[in-house]
């Protein structure tokens, strides 16, 4: 009993240490942030991450899935932060959808949501 305790606890103890070096570039912070209550379009869809990625696709959709203009600020060179600029926008949701390239080569993708209101 004390041994298969004894190897449970090594393994989960191994499992914990190794977490962070399995980690991959995250997103640190978004502008809009995630769930925002606007009362106009935002200036700049801006995104942080904590290592270099290379955003391969970006595009801001409604709440019936169409996509609305976006003019990207960035190439395709990988950067610790993203810009886009929004066309004018009429009240409602909006979801930024994306994908990159992390620097250790792994595919990455995410969304954030904001609103505008009247």
């Amino acid at each position: 009993m004390k041994r298969e305790l004894f190897s449970v606890l090594s393994a989960a103890a191994l499992f914990l240490a190794a977490d962070p070096l399995l980690a991959h570039s995250d997103k640190q912070g978004t502008t809009p942030v995630h769930g925002a209550q606007l009362t106009e379009t935002p200036e700049m869809i801006h995104m942080v991450f904590d290592d270099p990625m290379r955003i391969t696709m970006v595009r801001l959709v409604n709440a019936d899935g169409d996509e609305m203009p976006i003019e990207r600020g960035a190439g395709l060179e990988p950067s610790l932060e993203f810009h886009a600029e929004p066309q004018s926008l009429l009240p409602g949701s909006y979801t930024v959808e994306w994908r990159g390239l992390a620097s250790d080569g792994h595919a990455m993708q995410g969304s954030f949501s904001f609103e505008l209101t009247d």
